[in-house]
């Protein structure tokens, strides 16, 4: 069965929006703060490498699709992430251009649920808060890979907005540079902890 990993820059208080600056948030850019260091990078670019496809709401593809095609690099992170799948979930765009590119539109959960048991491997998500808080809701995240950045904004989207408790089992917690990678499960059937 492949795996749904939920991969995000947040703050300290659990902010995802706009960490690189190109969404016009007025607190964007937060994440270029920071060094990752080489072992972030590394993380970063294994995690890339190791999925099978990608799942993306429509904000993070569209700013993905205008982004990656033009971009090459010597690790071959472009290469993959031009040329792997990616399944973009809408319900407003009516096609999607970038390759690889398939549209899911409807009914979500089932959909994801059944890329999960199809053949292959990790299917990986980054950005995408609204589709994250969606997988969360029908249970359909087995792990979430969180750069969490020595910042408090204050404001902005966050990661786990009010609404349904989760449970979570941290797997791992490692510095890297100035930012920690923390790995966590969720607990199933597990409510607030």
């Amino acid at each position: 069965m492949r795996r749904v990993i939920v991969s995000e820059f947040v703050t300290l208080d659990g902010v995802m929006e706009d960490p690189g600056g190109a969404e016009g948030f007025d607190r964007g850019g937060w994440a270029l703060q920071f060094e990752r260091g080489a072992e972030g990078d590394r993380f970063k670019l294994d995690e890339v490498m190791d999925a099978d496809a990608m799942v993306l709401g429509r904000v993070t593809y569209q700013g993905f699709a205008e982004a990656w095609p033009g971009r090459t690099d010597e690790a071959g992170f472009a290469d993959k992430m031009n040329g792997m799948a990616k399944y973009v979930v809408s319900n407003s765009l009516e096609s999607v251009e970038w390759n690889n590119s398939t549209l899911i539109s409807g009914d979500v959960a089932t959909e994801i649920a059944a890329l999960k048991e199809a053949p292959g491997g990790d299917l990986l998500v980054a950005g995408s808060g609204r589709l994250v808080d969606a997988l969360r809701r029908h249970d359909l995240v087995d792990e979430y890979r969180l750069m969490v950045f020595p910042i408090v904004l204050g404001a902005g989207k966050k990661l786990f907005g009010d609404g349904d408790a989760t449970s979570l089992r941290l797997v791992e917690a490692r510095p890297v540079g100035e930012v920690v990678i923390l790995r966590l499960e969720p607990v199933r059937g597990a409510g607030a902890g």
